[in-house]
């Protein structure tokens, strides 16, 4: 990790509110192609919101991170203890600052997390048709262990594919 980037904790209402600004940006080019527009529009009121993003942080045991790089918001990531071990929910980087390893930085940090607490594996789910982050998830040692398709409300469902990375304890 260079010295421009920078992974700061979110526990103020404005860098919620800016998490979910960047969800916003970041679902719109990412998904287009991938989910129909209303789909998108759906789950970024009902997962990314800042009053979705508050909630998930105060009742539901998310912690999340702003990615910095040069000063400016590249990304954020969000998980919490699930799938008997670390669920990582969230993990969008801005399209100008893909490629400089901040997913793999996020990565690195959610093993550390992992280590410190015990936990054998970090889980996440991806869209079958997400081709481009299930080949960065291969790349970083993730393997699918299954479908999973989950109705959401609205008339929608995520159509996943269910990937684990194991971490071993150190030592």
């Amino acid at each position: 990790m260079k010295d421009t980037e920078v992974f700061e904790p979110v526990v103020s209402p404005g860098q919620v509110e800016t998490v979910a600004a960047l969800a916003a940006e970041i679902w719109r080019e990412h998904y287009e192609g991938i989910l129909s527009p209303d789909q998108i529009e759906y789950m970024v009121e009902q997962f990314q919101s800042a009053s979705a993003v508050d909630r998930q942080i105060m009742e539901e045991g998310y912690r999340y991170w702003l990615i910095k790089a040069d000063g400016q918001e590249a990304g954020y990531y969000g998980a919490c203890p699930g799938e008997g071990g670390l669920f990582l929910s969230k993990l969008y980087i801005r399209r100008v600052f893909r490629g400089r390893r901040l997913a793999s930085a996020a990565i690195e940090r959610c093993r550390e997390w992992c280590r410190r607490e015990g936990y054998p594996h970090i889980c996440l789910t991806v869209n079958k048709e997400n081709r481009d982050s299930i080949a960065v998830y291969r790349h970083l040692g993730f393997e699918k262990v299954r479908d999973q398709v989950a109705d959401i409300g609205g008339g929608y469902v995520m159509d996943d594919y269910v990937m684990q990375l194991p971490v071993p304890p150190e030592g």
